[in-house]
């Protein structure tokens, strides 16, 4: 029986006795059976379309047809590993070069951002000859068990924090320590970094890599100030460290302004490090570390080779060529500018129509909604946060929340978004906290603050 014909409660039941509830759905309690996807639109087995926002792997919409072309014509021809000569490895490795500072000039190709951020942390131990990270609170990386050890996210969950792991503050400026009205958060935040590095080097330990997204996501859609990874960057750098950009959710020109989220720091910050996964393969399992030759020769000098069997294949290749291709064909780097700006000025509007939003912060199609219980406490609004997806979703909208409180509302959809999903988007979310005002007795209380 296929798939899309067995009964969504048949498919449910299977998946309770075969897959690990471990591997959770969305909306667990009323699950959507998704049988096909286009563009932005995802479709049930019903038939129903749904709006994506948050589905950044599909970076330039679900099942673009010239990434499914590109895919099939050089599966038709040739898939095999990246020992054997082939062009499309080395067009790809040129193609991203373009993109990138000219110091980031070496590439290796991967499945996944997971594999990704492992292997910059093997380059930067390599590198540095230090052992020791420091990474940002409430960060997640990736679900190796390396990474899981710099993961705050999870590792706060699991066994704990590891002697050689040291976390700093989130540069966030509406939740942190320092906030909104700071003369200068960039550098109190940096300063913070700091004193992290200061106390690790005073128990002896010696500082291989700062790692960071260059937008936190899991942290609830951070926009550090302008500044901080520059500042950072030298207290790391002086510390004998490196700076690792984790980009794998937020590059390929989804802040609109820039085709790296890093770039968004200032012409004069280049990390050593730049990792990318997600949205690199638009579905297809592909992955990308860009590093500086001195990064890379020093882990050449280790004599032990760099293999990974389905990195860099020529079907991979081909598949990454196509997404940058279509980037470029459909100026969506410029559309992420233009949508991402109405729909920040729409939730803006929002924001002052309805108490329970406390902020608004995005850059392109990356934008957290902040979601409050108490607008001088800044209480997360967790359970409101997750009434409201729900709702949404009963609106045909797939929504998601993230953040240490579950409370911030997460748009990273994919970049075709257009200027009339993100007003019907908007006026859903209108109503529905209209009528939560009404009914939901903590936003009333919200909406009757003076």
């Amino acid at each position: 029986m296929a798939a899309d014909r067995r009964a969504k409660a048949d498919t449910l039941a299977l998946r309770r006795q075969l897959i690990s509830s471990s591997c959770r759905l969305f909306f667990p309690e009323d699950p959507v059976k998704i049988v096909r996807a286009q563009g932005q639109y995802m479709y049930d087995e019903q038939g129903a379309e749904y709006i994506d926002c948050i589905n950044n792997v599909a970076h330039v919409g679900h099942c673009h047809p010239l990434v499914v072309q590109a895919a099939h014509e050089q599966n038709q021809v040739l898939n095999t590993n990246s020992r054997y000569l082939h062009d499309n490895i080395v067009d790809y490795a040129q193609r991203l070069s373009e993109t990138l500072p000219e110091q980031l000039c070496v590439f290796y190709f991967l499945n996944s951002g997971s594999e990704a951020n492992d292997l910059a942390l093997r380059l930067a131990r390599h590198y540095t000859g230090h052992q020791d990270v420091v990474v940002l609170d409430h960060a997640y990386h990736g679900h190796l068990s390396s990474l899981i050890d710099i993961s705050p996210y999870k590792f706060r969950n699991l066994d704990g924090q590891k002697e050689w792991v040291h976390v700093a503050p989130l540069p966030d400026t509406y939740r942190g320590p320092y906030q909104e009205d700071h003369p200068n958060p960039a550098v109190a935040y940096a300063n913070e970094v700091k004193r992290v590095v200061r106390r690790a080097q005073e128990k002896g330990r010696k500082i291989a890599a700062f790692f960071a997204e260059s937008l936190p996501s899991v942290g609830g859609q951070i926009i550090p100030p302008a500044g901080y990874f520059s500042q950072v960057a030298e207290h790391i750098r002086r510390a004998g460290g490196v700076f690792v950009a984790d980009e794998i959710q937020v590059g390929f020109g989804r802040v609109g302004k820039h085709f790296w989220a890093f770039q968004l720091q200032g012409k004069d910050f280049i990390p050593d490090i730049v990792t990318m996964g997600k949205s690199i393969g638009n579905g297809h399992p592909v992955a990308c570390v860009a590093t500086t030759q001195p990064v890379a020769r020093a882990f050449e000098a280790t004599g032990v080779e760099y293999f990974n069997t389905f990195g860099g294949s020529p079907v991979s290749c081909a598949v990454g060529l196509a997404v940058l291709n279509v980037l470029e064909k459909e100026q969506l780097q410029a559309h992420a500018t233009s949508v991402g700006s109405l729909l920040m000025e729409l939730l803006g509007q929002q924001k002052i129509k309805h108490p329970i939003i406390g902020d608004v912060r995005g850059v392109g199609l990356f934008i957290g909604v902040d979601l409050i219980k108490d607008e001088a406490t800044r209480t997360p609004a967790t359970e409101e946060a997750a009434y409201l997806v729900s709702r949404l979703k009963e609106n045909y909208v797939l929504l998601s929340t993230d953040g240490p409180g579950r409370n911030i509302l997460k748009f990273k959809p994919p970049m075709c978004f257009s200027l009339d999903n993100a007003q019907h988007v908007v006026a859903k979310l209108d109503a529905i906290l209209t009528d939560m005002e009404e009914k939901v007795r903590s936003c009333e209380t919200l909406r009757l603050q003076p």
